[in-house]
């Protein structure tokens, strides 16, 4: 494997019976990134990441993390992976420090170093003034910075984190996810499993899976400026009437309401956009003003999961 990436698969896949859940997935993971796995619930990712781990054993296919080959190695690696997943797992009954100290035990901590990993782990996630609270007491903010502090007490190089921010409020998100450039920045390698858009936006690189295929990857800025189609949107005094005669043009992929605007996708190769959805308006007896604007994020995961669901739409970058 390149030294210069953590991870690196080919024709990765499982197969749960009849079931693919993850067919021939390729991927290059540099060092030092945060790396994001987007797609639907049941789209294949956290079969994935379990692989990954050494988890779960392939059907077929080749992953190497690390440097490690996958699964026949998987016992040394484990010692360089932490794991956070989505629901809380760490003990509700024991206090902050009770599990962090568990937590330096688990990953066989030299005895010498136990105390101190445990102090610095409290300070760098904001836990020392709740060292003798109990777990299950605890918001779900507090309880995301423990269940992150214990799952990088080893230091690890690798750092899997399964929906880690579906339960916590904006700003817990967004504390959280400085922690996690904090650790980037130090060298750690980051794959964040997501189903959140504003979450895939902050990754340095980015994978869309759908159906178990990888169907777009790169940089979020390349796949937003990638997205095969056009984006248009819609002012009118009827929103409800417009989408529903914008949904009648076979040129029109997805018509999506957003307060007093419409957001529509198009063919890519849809000639004179705005003209043509002024007329269809018109026609409707509606007056629009129509714009041609800039793909976000949701746009791309929309367009490559359920249009396109079988191609890249943008290059690595």
């Amino acid at each position: 494997m390149h030294e210069d990436h953590a991870i690196r698969t080919r024709g990765l896949t499982r197969r749960f019976g009849d079931f693919t859940a993850v067919a021939g997935v390729d991927l290059a993971i540099p060092r030092g990134q945060v790396y994001g796995f987007l797609g639907p619930n049941g789209a294949g990712k956290s079969t994935t990441i379990r692989m990954l781990c050494g988890l779960l054993e392939p059907s077929s296919g080749e992953a190497q993390v690390l440097g490690y080959a996958i699964p026949r190695e998987a016992e040394p690696l484990r010692r360089k992976l932490g794991y956070m997943t989505q629901n809380f797992s760490l003990y509700t009954d024991l206090t902050v420090r009770e599990n962090l100290e568990f937590m330096a035990e688990i990953f066989s901590l030299p005895r010498g170093a136990r105390d101190s990993r445990v102090h610095e782990a409290m300070q760098r996630y904001f836990l020392a003034d709740l060292a003798e609270r109990r777990a299950g007491s605890m918001s779900g903010g507090q309880k995301q910075r423990l269940a992150l502090a214990a799952a990088t007490l080893h230091a690890p190089e690798l750092l899997f984190l399964d929906e880690p921010t579906s339960a916590v409020d904006p700003q817990s998100r967004r504390d959280f996810w400085d922690r996690l450039f904090d650790l980037a920045a130090g060298g750690t390698t980051i794959l964040v499993s997501t189903h959140l858009m504003d979450e895939a936006e902050r990754c340095h690189g980015l994978a869309i899976i759908s159906r178990g295929k990888l169907v777009a990857e790169g940089t979020p800025k390349a796949l937003m400026q990638g997205i095969d189609a056009l984006v248009l949107e819609i002012e009118t005094p009827d929103p409800q009437k417009a989408s529903a005669a914008l949904r009648g043009e076979a040129y029109v992929k997805s018509v999506t309401q957003l307060g007093t605007r419409l957001h529509a996708l198009l063919r890519r190769d849809t000639a004179a956009p705005v003209k043509k959805l002024t007329e269809v308006l018109r026609q409707a007896g509606l007056k629009a003003e129509v714009k041609e604007i800039s793909a976000n994020l949701e746009d791309v995961f929309v367009t490559v999961t359920s249009f396109e669901g079988d191609e890249r739409v943008a290059p690595r970058a």
